[in-house]
């Protein structure tokens, strides 16, 4: 099961990030957009999401993806069980959450290539 210290782990160094604690819930945001939250029980993680995407992604693997809570719906967001994800794609999630929010020249991180 991913933690909520693996994910810090991913988040904490890309670029602009700042780690802040809201409702007891743990968020990562650029500026004041949350681009990753982690439910307070640390069962679960929102994430940024392309929002026309969102509905086959949660179709696609029910078990693992569900839809975020009525009052998000209206916002590119998904949330993700943390039992079901495994590293790799927990760090993948992260990073294309994060880069939904910052400009594109921070996109290209060290040691990896742009998409």
């Amino acid at each position: 099961m991913i933690t909520a210290a693996e994910i810090r782990e991913v988040a904490t160094p890309l670029p602009r990030t700042e780690e802040k604690l809201v409702r007891d819930r743990v968020t990562f945001r650029v500026g004041r957009i949350v681009y990753v939250t982690i439910s307070a029980d640390e069962t679960s993680m929102g994430f940024a999401f392309p929002k026309e995407e969102r509905a086959a992604l949660i179709a696609a693997e029910p078990d693992k993806f569900h839809m975020p809570r009525p009052s998000d719906e209206r916002y590119n967001w998904v949330r993700a069980w943390l039992a079901a994800l495994d590293h790799a794609e927990m760090e993948e999630l992260v990073v294309d959450a994060w880069r939904m929010v910052v400009p594109k020249r921070l996109h290209s991180l060290p040691g990896q290539q742009t998409t």
